[in-house]
């Protein structure tokens, strides 16, 4: 037997922002609220468990210092990368510069806090 990701936990100085931002992007929504200001959001029809990890936003006040040792990849579901791209630069992802040479195949992007990630080339099939 083998470990599973189950969730994905993000400090944010703004979970609420960060909580919406994410939804947005996958298609999901809040599962739950926890005293300390913590959101998880997750897959609406599964929640918690189900073959997607959820993401909780933890509330942190302290400014983040040096490089993401971590970061998300995405894929689109229903549209090509360059749409993809335009509507995640609608919802308030801005691009980053990570060192990247413009050769590669994806886009490295920031979610409204600064946390990068990245924009595959491949669409994948919607779960």
């Amino acid at each position: 037997m083998a470990c599973r990701i189950s969730e994905l936990v993000i400090e944010a100085a703004d979970a609420e922002r960060l909580a919406a931002f994410w939804s947005q992007v996958l298609g999901y929504a809040e599962i739950g609220r926890e005293d300390d200001g913590s959101i998880e959001i997750g897959p609406p029809d599964t929640g918690f468990g189900g073959p997607q990890p959820t993401i909780v936003l933890s509330p942190n006040s302290e400014p983040r210092t040096g490089k993401l040792r971590l970061h998300i990849d995405v894929s689109a579901t229903d549209r090509d990368q360059d749409a993809e791209l335009e509507r995640l630069l609608a919802l308030g992802a801005r691009t980053a510069d990570v060192g990247q040479t413009g050769e590669e195949s994806w886009h490295v992007l920031a979610d409204p806090e600064g946390n990068e990630f990245c924009l595959l080339r491949a669409r994948i099939p919607a779960l």
